[in-house]
C-alpha cells in the first residue's frame, strides 16, 4: 500500500509539473507576442512618419536584421522591400493585412511557416499618398521556443522529481503509520484518521460476528469430540481425497495409529485391500459395508459418502466390533447343529428298538435289555433337554432366588451323592478347606460342583482320588475341585467350556456326558460374578479353580 500512495503522490506531482510548465510557456507566448506586436506597431508608426516625408531615401537609410519593411502601391506592386528585390516580388494586393490596410487604415495578420518552426507577424498602415506601409518581424513558435527553453526546463525536472520522490516518500510513510498501527483487534479504541471510522466501525461488527461464530463452532466441536470420544464405535471422517479429517479414540485403537495420521490419507493407516475398495464404492456409490479382522477381532465397517449441494465432499467411516456376535453366531450354528445331532442319535436308537418290538423281531428273552435301552437312551434325552433349557436360563440371565450358602456344605452333599461312583472306582473323593459363605442360587453352585466332581470322578483311572479345597481372602472365596486323573492337553483349554466340545468323542460316548456340563458351570460361574480358570497336563491330572464374590 505504501508503494502504491507513493506512485501515486509522485505520479500527481509530475502531472502537476508538467502542467504548470505548458501553462507558463503558453501564457509567456502569449506575453511576449503581444508585446513584439505593440513594439512593431510603434516601430511601423515611426517609419510610416519617415516615409511620408522622405519616400523611398528613408526607407533605404533604415537597416534592422529583425524587421523587415515593405512599401506597396495602391494597385499592389511593391515599390519597397527592406530584405528583397521588389523587382521580383509578387503583388501584394491580396495580402490579408495589406487588403484590411487599404480597406479600413490599418491590417494586421500573422502566418506560420511551411515546416510551423516559425511564426511571422505582420502590420500595416494606410499613408496620406494612398500608398501602404507594411513592417512584419520573424518569431519562434512554441514548440521551438520550448526547445529553447530545454536545459532550465530539464534543470527544473530533476529537481522538481527528486524534490516529489522524498516529499512523496516522507508523505506516503506518514499516511501508511497509522494504519499499521490500528489494532483490528479492538477497532473501536482506535485514534485516526475520521475518513476510515465506518470501516473500523465494520471490522468490529465482523469481530464480534467471528466471535460468535468461533464460540459456536467450538462449542460444537467440543460437543463432537465428547460424543465421539466415548463412543465404542470407530468413527473416522474422510475428505474427497481419501485424506483423514477426524477419527476417535476407538478407531485409533482398531487401527493401531494416533493423532498424528489426521491430515494424511488413509491408506497411511490401512491398506487393507477390500477397506480400501468399499471407500472407493461408498464415494461413488453412496454407500459400502464390508466386515474385515484387525487385530484378532472382527468388525463391520459402514461407508456412507457426505453430500453437500449435490457434491460428494468426503465420506464417513464406522466400525464396530462384532467379535462376541460373531462367535455367538458361530456357536449357535454349532449349537444348533450339536443339538440337532445329540437329540437325533437318542431318538433314532429309541425309534430303532421300538420298532424292533413293535414288529415282533425282539425275542421274550430280550424284551427287557430293548425296553431298558430305550429307558436309558430317554433318560439321556431327558438330561439333555434339560441341561439345553438350563444353559438357555442362564443366557438369558433369568432372575433366580439366590441365598447365603455355605460352598464347603455344599461340596460335602456333592460327595455324598457322587460316593457310589467314586467307590466303583476305587476312587478317594474328599472335601477340605473353609465354610466358604457365598450369596448365590444354591442348586445351581450344587451343579458347579457336582459337575467338576462327577468329570474328575469320570476321567480318573481306577484308585485316583479327586479333591475339593476352598479357601478364603477378605473378598473372595476360591473352590479348587482338583484329580489325578488322565488330564488334558493345552491346545484344548481355550475350548473345554464350550458347549458340546469334547477333548475324547469316543470316551465322552462311552461315560454318558451331554457335552454341556462344564458350558453349565461356565455360565454358573458368570451369573454369580465370578471367573473360572483350569490347569492341566496329559497323564498328571486337572484342577479347575473357581473364584466368587465374598458374603460382605
Amino acid at each position: 500500500m505504501t508503494s502504491k500512495i507513493f506512485r501515486s503522490i509522485f505520479a500527481t506531482s509530475l502531472a502537476v509539473l508538467m502542467a504548470t510548465l505548458v501553462i507558463i510557456t503558453s501564457f509567456l507566448y502569449d506575453y511576449f507576442t503581444n508585446i513584439q506586436i505593440n513594439h512593431i506597431k510603434d516601430e511601423l508608426s515611426i517609419a510610416s512618419v519617415g516615409t511620408e516625408q522622405s519616400g523611398e531615401e528613408y526607407l533605404s537609410n533604415l537597416k534592422s536584421d529583425n524587421y523587415r519593411l515593405t512599401w506597396v502601391a495602391s494597385d499592389g506592386t511593391v515599390l519597397f522591400d527592406s530584405q528583397a528585390d521588389e523587382a521580383v516580388m509578387d503583388n501584394h494586393l491580396n495580402r490579408e493585412e495589406i487588403r484590411e490596410a487599404f480597406e479600413t487604415g490599418k491590417g494586421s495578420s500573422s502566418r506560420r511557416s511551411a515546416t510551423l518552426t516559425k511564426k511571422t507577424l505582420y502590420e500595416a498602415v494606410l499613408l496620406s499618398d494612398g500608398t501602404v506601409l507594411r513592417i512584419s518581424v520573424n518569431r519562434a513558435s512554441g514548440f521551438v521556443l520550448l526547445l529553447g527553453m530545454m536545459y532550465p526546463v530539464i534543470i527544473v525536472i530533476i529537481i522538481a522529481v527528486v524534490v516529489s520522490a522524498v516529499l512523496a516518500h516522507k508523505m506516503s510513510k506518514r499516511i501508511i503509520e497509522p494504519l499499521n498501527k490500528l489494532d483490528l483487534d479492538n477497532p473501536t479504541e482506535n485514534d485516526t484518521y475520521e475518513e476510515i471510522a465506518p470501516l473500523l466501525s465494520r471490522i468490529h461488527k465482523q469481530n464480534m460476528k467471528i466471535e460468535r461464530k468461533a464460540a459456536e463452532l467450538n462449542r460444537r466441536k467440543d460437543e463432537f469430540d465428547l460424543i465421539t470420544k466415548n463412543m465404542r464405535e470407530g468413527l473416522v471422517l474422510l475428505d474427497k481425497n481419501r485424506n483423514i479429517l477426524t477419527i476417535n479414540s476407538a478407531a485409533m485403537t482398531i487401527f493401531g495409529t494416533d493423532k498424528k495420521c489426521m491430515g494424511n490419507e488413509f491408506l497411511t493407516i490401512n491398506r487393507r485391500h477390500e477397506i480400501t475398495s468399499a471407500i472407493e464404492k461408498a464415494l461413488t456409490s453412496g454407500h459400502a459395508e464390508i466386515r474385515a479382522n484387525l487385530n484378532e477381532k472382527e468388525y463391520q465397517f459402514d461407508i456412507s459418502h457426505i453430500e453437500t449441494d449435490g457434491e460428494t465432499v468426503g465420506a464417513v467411516i464406522l466400525a464396530f466390533d462384532i467379535t462376541e456376535q460373531a462367535d455367538a453366531e458361530r456357536l449357535r450354528r454349532e449349537f444348533t447343529a450339536n443339538v440337532s445331532h445329540e437329540l437325533k442319535t437318542p431318538l433314532q436308537s429309541i425309534t430303532g428298538s421300538a420298532e424292533l418290538i413293535e414288529n415282533g423281531l425282539v425275542k421274550s428273552k430280550d424284551m427287557s435289555r430293548f425296553v431298558g435301552h430305550i429307558r436309558e437312551e430317554a433318560t439321556r434325552l431327558v438330561t439333555l433337554v434339560e441341561d439345553i433349557i438350563r444353559l438357555s436360563q442362564l443366557d438369558e440371565q433369568s432372575e433366580l432366588q439366590k441365598e447365603n450358602v455355605s460352598l464347603y456344605d455344599i461340596a460335602k452333599e456333592v460327595c455324598g451323592v457322587l460316593r457310589d461312583s467314586a467307590d466303583k472306582k476305587d476312587i478317594t473323593l474328599s472335601v477340605s478347606g473353609d465354610s466358604g459363605k457365598v450369596y448365590g442360587v444354591k442348586h445351581l453352585l450344587f451343579e458347579v460342583i457336582y459337575n467338576l466332581c462327577d468329570n474328575g470322578i469320570k476321567y480318573t483311572p481306577d484308585s485316583g482320588k479327586v479333591e475339593v479345597n476352598i479357601s478364603e481372602t477378605e473378598k473372595e472365596v476360591m473352590l479348587t475341585v482338583s484329580d489325578n486323573g488322565i488330564g488334558i492337553a493345552p491346545e484344548h483349554h481355550a475350548r473345554i467350556f464350550e458347549r458340546f466340545y469334547r477333548v475324547d468323542k469316543s470316551h465322552s460316548k462311552k461315560s454318558g456326558g451331554t457335552g454341556l456340563g462344564l458350558s453349565i458351570v461356565k455360565h454358573s460361574v458368570q451369573y454369580h460374578g465370578g471367573k473360572i480358570s483350569i490347569q492341566s497336563e496329559e497323564n498328571k491330572g486337572t484342577a479347575v479353580t473357581v473364584i466368587l464374590p465374598k458374603i460382605k
